[in-house]
């Protein structure tokens, strides 16, 4: 399994076009689903189903799915790790089709609730340095830059920006 990381994929909402959204907890019944948008978002460096599932159901984790009213398919995810100190912002996705929308701030928003609500300190998380959408969704939440970690996405040895704002 990868490491506790960032793995946004969405930008802030364009043209107008916003989703139109139900956010959710996730369940098991929701692999499938999860499965095939790790793949459509990471390739490599997906996470297998076994992790998912792992996730998921982890203690201190809480995972939330957005799910499309008009269809009823799940469009987006993400999760929060809470260590009782601070929370960890371990994934963001959005399908590609939805993306632009708004949903990977919806989530987003969600797990900084969910964390507020949990006592959290500070929200951390990790992001590829070359994922421009997913870096601008985190400066404009009022995530700020802190760290470098080297090769920290793999297979492909890719650097990550560490981030963290105030829960």
């Amino acid at each position: 399994m990868t490491s506790p990381e960032d793995r946004t994929r969405d930008g802030a909402a364009d043209a107008g076009r916003t989703a139109d959204v139900l956010l959710r907890p996730l369940v098991p019944d929701d692999l499938d689903a999860l499965e095939d948008m790790e793949e459509a978002l990471f390739g490599a460096g997906a996470w297998s189903r076994a992790s998912l599932a792992e996730e998921i159901a982890g203690p201190g984790r809480w995972y939330v799915g957005a799910q499309d009213r008009a269809s009823g398919e799940l469009v987006g995810y993400a999760g929060l790790w809470f260590d009782g100190y601070d929370g960890q912002v371990m994934t963001v996705g959005t399908r590609p089709d939805a993306q632009g929308r708004g949903v990977g701030r919806m989530l987003l928003d969600a797990l900084l609730d969910h964390a507020r609500e949990l006592g959290a300190g500070d929200v951390l998380l990790e992001v590829r340095v070359d994922n421009e959408p997913a870096l601008r969704l985190y400066e404009r939440a009022g995530f700020e830059r802190f760290g470098r970690r080297k090769g920290y996405y793999q297979p492909e040895n890719v650097d990550a920006w560490t981030m963290r704002r105030k829960a």
